[in-house]
């Protein structure tokens, strides 16, 4: 891991787009901060794709793919994508596009449920995130937002999930739990195929990823150009995998820094005089 300023020139100014976490990376005590918006509307200038990929819910994810500067936003950890359709009146239309299919949604969808109540009812302390109802494909349990669950108690949590059959990740506020081999980086995969039909396994050096906590590992290591925020810090016991370059500011203050990074290697040099 290395400090953001050694990211080398020219793997920046190669770049063809940005694919970012949103909480604590984008956001900054659940909002989105003035200088983080304004970075993602500066790479929208420049021609640089833009992609967010989240945990969070399609719910609570629909209000910021419609007003966002982002090209698709990819909620529930790779499961469904929101894409921003502008409309001939100038409104924004956001289309849902979903892995799999409404009956397979349905199925899993009432296991989770019965999950879900057996987590709250055995784990001391474990509740649903707040944003549960927006949930369609997997479910979430608080243990930094609004509620507190200590190690132990989030090590009990990720068992459960993972004894049920679930595919479960930890992220800066909560536990995921989801059916499915889909995660983040699959997510990514999937979204770059169906917006662009591009396989990114083939450009991979020309994409950057910026995260912060330990559901971001697999980016970080897959991505050439992986950046963490400063908050990651947090994390690092937990990581295996770890980010390429780290950013001295934290949550929408070192999102902003990446950018300004990335626009700094794409300006042309100072000639002499």
């Amino acid at each position: 891991m290395q400090a953001l300023m050694d990211w080398p020139l020219q793997a920046r100014r190669g770049l063809v787009g940005v694919m970012t976490d949103i909480d604590d990376t984008l956001t900054t005590d659940g909002a989105i901060t003035a200088d983080a918006l304004q970075a993602l509307h500066t790479l929208h200038a420049a021609g640089l794709h833009r992609i967010a990929i989240t945990g969070r819910p399609v719910g609570w994810s629909l209000p910021f793919a419609a007003t966002w500067p982002l090209e698709a936003l990819v909620a529930e950890n790779g499961a469904v994508a929101l894409v921003p359709r502008v409309q001939a009146n100038g409104a924004v239309e956001v289309q849902r596009v979903y892995r799999d299919d409404e009956a397979t949604r349905a199925r899993n969808f009432a296991r989770l449920q019965q999950v879900l109540q057996r987590i709250e009812a055995e784990i001391p302390g474990a509740s649903r995130a707040t944003d549960s109802p927006g949930r369609e494909t997997d479910i979430a349990i608080d243990h930094s937002e609004f509620a507190q669950l200590d190690e132990a108690g989030i090590a009990a949590v990720v068992a459960l999930m993972r004894g049920e059959g679930l595919h479960a990740t930890v992220s800066s506020i909560h536990i995921n739990g989801w059916f499915g081999d889909h995660d983040k980086l699959v997510g990514a995969q999937w979204v770059v195929r169906a917006l662009l039909g591009r396989p990114l396994q083939a450009e991979m050096d020309r994409w950057a990823y910026v995260g912060d906590s330990t559901n971001d590992q697999r980016m970080f290591g897959a991505f050439a150009n992986s950046v963490a925020v400063a908050n990651v810090r947090r994390f690092l016991p937990q990581l295996i995998e770890l980010p390429r370059y780290l950013a001295e500011g934290a949550r929408g203050a070192g999102f902003a820094e990446v950018v300004d990074a990335i626009m700094a290697a794409r300006q042309p040099a100072a000639s002499g005089t």
